[in-house]
């Protein structure tokens, strides 16, 4: 038998017990507790516990004005807190029909795509370093540093920027960003193949995760999964290219797609995403535009009555705010559609009739931040 074969519990009349797997558990991905239900060490059944970190964030938002929100936004998905803020901003310019200077769009998209770029990285890593290859995990993590390093030339934070605004942006490129920036792709771009090296192609990985979690396109339209994980299971859908938004319009990037839906597949879907946010980030440099980063915007921000859902594909999928306004300086209604809430609500399908071990491999490719699930 393929060791990534669904495997049939090995007694019908074993006492099937219950783990804990979490939720102090390194490989859970933050304060994550899944109950396995388990006949020997086949998963016959696995449910995830999740609220270990709520901070009540969407009832925080509606007692806030518009723009205190925008740092609470960033401890969302802690790692892409750019496009948090991205995400966020962009709603509440809809809600007012506000215009955003090309100059501010631009300098969005870079850093977006940076941040996708962040995001994969420190998944590859940490997803390698579950499976016993701590070789990745260091060259993920010194790659990332160097994204780090420009977001704090340009914010003077590492983590959790809050540098978004409603209209525009806050500051313009410090002089040595767009040559920094563009020495780092022309760094980044040959470390590509090494990461092929020690992973993609070595083939005891591939043996690994191949045909573990499949997660075929019907269960995934009904479970609305989004992101990455959509693509891996075949899907060409991408809010860039599908619904645009900004200015993605403009640039020219593939949508890699999977055929099986298995681990392999949204491994392979997020590897070949950084070649793709690599091409954007070149085109956006080339042809950065001069001019204002700032909108005109109303001192005091009070969106006319009414309602908006706007959305944005995030290094998880579809991130979605949803705000209904009064008139006020304060949202009515705030939700926080989270890809990652979403897409792990299909782990109870997708990981039973594998071993304990592969559990791992499983979740890891589903790629959780529990700020953003628990919310």
């Amino acid at each position: 038998m393929n060791q990534t074969d669904v495997i049939e519990p090995i007694h019908e009349t074993m006492e099937e017990m219950y783990v804990n797997m979490g939720p102090q558990h390194p490989s859970t991905h933050g304060v994550l507790r899944l109950m396995l239900k388990l006949d020997g060490e086949v998963v016959t059944g696995v449910t995830p516990y999740i609220g270990y970190l709520h901070r009540c964030h969407e009832k925080i938002g509606e007692n806030r004005i518009y723009t205190q929100v925008i740092p609470y936004t960033d401890r969302l998905d802690y790692l892409a807190s750019m496009y948090n803020n991205f995400g966020y901003v962009l709603t509440v310019e809809r809600l007012m029909g506000l215009q955003v200077p090309e100059r501010a769009e631009y300098m969005r998209v870079i850093l977006a795509e940076l941040q996708r770029i962040a995001s994969h990285l420190i998944w590859m890593g940490t997803f390698g370093l579950d499976l016993g290859n701590f070789t990745i995990f260091m060259y993920c993590f010194r790659e990332r540093e160097k994204i780090l390093d420009l977001f704090e030339s340009v914010s003077g934070q590492r983590l959790n920027y809050s540098f978004y605004r409603i209209g525009g942006m806050p500051l313009d490129f410090p002089e040595s960003f767009l040559t920094e920036c563009k020495a780092f792709l022309e760094w980044f771009k040959p470390r590509l193949p090494e990461y092929d090296a020690v992973m993609t192609d070595n083939i005891i990985f591939q043996k690994r995760v191949q045909g573990l979690g499949k997660l075929d396109q019907k269960t995934a339209i009904d479970y609305a999964i989004s992101g990455p994980m959509l693509r891996g299971s075949g899907i060409k859908w991408d809010l860039r290219r599908n619904d645009p938004y900004s200015i993605y319009d403009r640039f020219e990037f593939e949508i890699p797609v999977g055929s099986t839906g298995d681990v392999w597949d949204r491994y392979m879907v997020r590897r070949q995403e950084m070649d793709e946010s690599v091409k954007i980030v070149e085109q956006a440099l080339r042809d950065l535009p001069p001019g204002e980063i700032m909108g005109k915007v109303p001192k005091k921000l009070r969106p006319p009555a009414g309602d908006m859902y706007s959305r944005v594909e995030s290094p998880r999928g579809e991130l979605g705010f949803y705000i209904v306004s009064d008139g006020s300086e304060k949202a009515y209604r705030y939700k926080v559609r989270s890809p990652a809430f979403v897409n792990l609500s299909v782990l109870p399908v997708i990981g039973p009739g594998h071993l304990v071990a592969d559990m791992v491999a499983i979740l890891g490719s589903i790629d959780i931040v529990l700020g953003e699930v628990d919310r």
